[in-house]
């Protein structure tokens, strides 16, 4: 994980928020939280397939289906950075099949005891 000595640029953070995201779609999870200040992104994955592949299921799915088969991550992109007026928080859309979805992933930037860290994701509905 990244630790700043002071406050990050914005294009610092999206260097971190596209990475993070390039590992979870390559299905590489533990080197995604490694990333960024978060213990898991158990629930963020179950949300982003519940808001994709999911969605798009003419039928109920089994449960687990998202932990089954990964490959629906391999057809998520990111979509537009929008910052917030703090200029400490972030979230990205996220699109699927070239169609934005209705999660978003939220990232922040907050102090710890060594300087700076990204901290995420959380999911927006």
């Amino acid at each position: 994980m990244k630790i700043w000595m002071e406050p990050p640029a914005k294009t610092d953070v999206e260097a971190v928020v596209r990475r993070c995201f390039g590992l979870l779609r390559d299905g590489k999870i533990l080197e995604a939280e490694q990333l960024v200040d978060h213990t898991s992104v158990k629930h963020v994955l179950k949300s982003l397939w519940a808001g994709s592949f999911g969605a798009s299921l003419d039928s109920e799915p089994a449960a687990g289906e998202w932990e089954r088969d990964s490959s629906w991550l391999g057809e998520l992109d990111l979509g537009s950075f929008a910052w917030g007026d703090s200029g400490s928080n972030l979230y990205v859309e996220i699109s699927f099949r070239e169609q934005t979805i209705e999660v978003a992933l939220g990232f922040w930037v907050k102090p710890v005891d060594a300087g700076w860290v990204v901290s995420g994701p959380s999911t927006l509905w």
